[in-house]
């Protein structure tokens, strides 16, 4: 978007080299210890057999739920990573960052941060409501509104024809197959929504540790 080429014609402006006088924020005069900087999601476990990475649509959804306004701190993060091309990195990479993004904002580091507290929240809470409608899904919570789920309904049809093949003898055989249907049709529902939730959860990983990282590296570098 215009603000974010605004941003990277700022970062060339206030592009800080070594030896340089001071910026308008001092780099913390302390050694600091070496930050990561984002790039990979952090590991899951039990993941489903073939669920390696997060669905486009979750990280459309992802990349939705962080759009702001361009004045907070996932624009200073794209700042930061479109910097990173040029070479820089360490306490120089976010001091230049923070220097053209302050410049074009006017934001400041604690309101900055605080941003960042903010999206790091903001996923967490999109988070909570997955999986509570995760819950949902599998008949472990009741639906706050509406029918309940798909799965949940297949595990009560489950229930109902277990009882139905034990009562009528008779019809042993002919219940007996559409249980094994039902119960067919209940795993595959369960594998579906255990791999969407766990694309989602690569996709929320991936947001939250790249914020974490950027938010560690930023008061590590920012911070005296």
């Amino acid at each position: 978007m215009a603000i974010l080429d605004n941003l990277a014609k700022a970062a060339k402006d206030f592009f800080v080299e070594p030896g340089d006088e001071a910026p308008a924020v001092a780099a913390p005069a302390h050694a600091v210890p070496p930050v990561a900087l984002p790039g990979t999601a952090l590991p899951l476990a039990d993941l489903p057999p073939g669920v390696t990475q997060p669905e486009q649509r979750h990280l459309d959804h992802i990349a939705q739920l962080l759009a702001g306004d361009g004045r907070d701190f996932a624009a200073f993060t794209k700042m930061v990573k479109s910097l990173t091309a040029s070479g820089i990195s360490g306490p120089l990479l976010y001091q230049t960052a923070f220097n053209a993004f302050t410049a074009m904002t006017g934001q400041d580091l604690p309101t900055l941060l605080t941003s960042a507290d903010e999206l790091t929240q903001k996923l967490a809470d999109d988070r909570a409501k997955v999986l509570a409608r995760h819950r949902e899904k599998l008949g472990e919570a009741a639906p706050r509104q509406g029918p309940p789920s798909a799965l949940a309904q297949l595990r009560e049809q489950e229930a109902k024809l277990q009882a139905a093949v034990a009562d009528l003898t008779q019809q042993l055989a002919a219940k007996s197959q559409q249980l094994r249907d039902t119960q067919q049709q209940l795993h595959q529902e369960h594998t579906k929504v255990q791999a969407a939730l766990a694309s989602y959860e690569l996709a929320s990983a991936a947001a939250t540790a790249e914020l974490q990282a950027h938010q560690q590296a930023t008061k590590s570098f920012l911070i005296s």
